[in-house]
């Protein structure tokens, strides 16, 4: 695990607010305690909500666009770590309160609690939060045309007829491009949608209806085999 924490930074974030394309030097946990917050690399699009935070290795390119304003935290690491690539890591209420601490923190007890902070950093499956981003340009009208519109409820076979492809085709592709099927794949898109909307203090029910669920019973089986939560969780 990283040896040092070099710095932790508190920000309020505007709505809107963009950071283009760029690297740092450093390793980088970003936490937004109340903002969410969207991390583009090239193959993969994060949404971290406040319930969790987002391990950005040194190197990595990646942009970050604010979807909704509040406080977040970025702690600047250095040293070794076994995360080579961005990892999506729970928030525990001990997390919360070590990141805030350092935030503050100038006593000799500092170093304990920034290794106490590391030792207790959990990745989740790197699905939770993430999009595989395709490169196929018959999957990409695909792709964005659902995250533009998650309630849209085309299956394959359409999609298909829609960019003048084989079902067969499709499906080796998505398997092959994303590591999903197609329907997975569309589940992922509309619980990442629901989070923002979720967040931004939209009702379950209506955040069901817009990402192209009819019962809200099934969006909340959705949404907790996706991220281990109920919908009514988070807000």
């Amino acid at each position: 695990m990283p040896e040092t924490v070099l710095a932790t930074a508190r920000t309020e974030f505007d709505r809107g607010f963009t950071v283009d394309l760029h690297v740092h030097d450093f390793h980088l946990l970003s936490w937004s305690a109340t903002a969410t917050v969207t991390h583009r690399t090239s193959e993969r699009d994060w949404l971290v909500p406040p319930t969790h935070a987002l391990w950005m290795p040194a190197g990595v390119p990646h942009t970050i666009d604010v979807v909704r304003g509040g406080l977040g935290y970025g702690v600047v690491l250095t040293g070794t770590t076994p995360w080579t690539e961005p990892t999506g890591v729970l928030v525990t209420p001990l997390v919360r309160e070590l990141i805030v601490h350092l935030g503050t923190a100038r006593s000799p007890a500092r170093r304990q609690a920034e290794q106490l902070l590391v030792d207790l950093l959990e990745p989740v499956p790197s699905t939770t939060f993430t999009l595989p981003v395709p490169t196929d340009p018959r999957l990409r009208t695909i792709t964005d045309a659902l995250v533009a519109d998650p309630s849209d409820g085309r299956d394959l076979a359409a999609w298909a007829d829609h960019v003048a492809a084989g079902v067969r085709t499709l499906t080796r592709l998505f398997q092959a491009e994303t590591g999903m099927t197609f329907a997975q794949w569309r589940t992922h898109a509309r619980i990442r949608a629901a989070l923002i909307l979720l967040t931004n203090g939209t009702s379950v029910g209506a955040t069901a209806r817009a990402v192209g669920y009819r019962k809200p019973g099934a969006f909340a089986e959705a949404f907790r085999r996706v991220t281990g939560r109920s919908p009514s969780d988070v807000g």
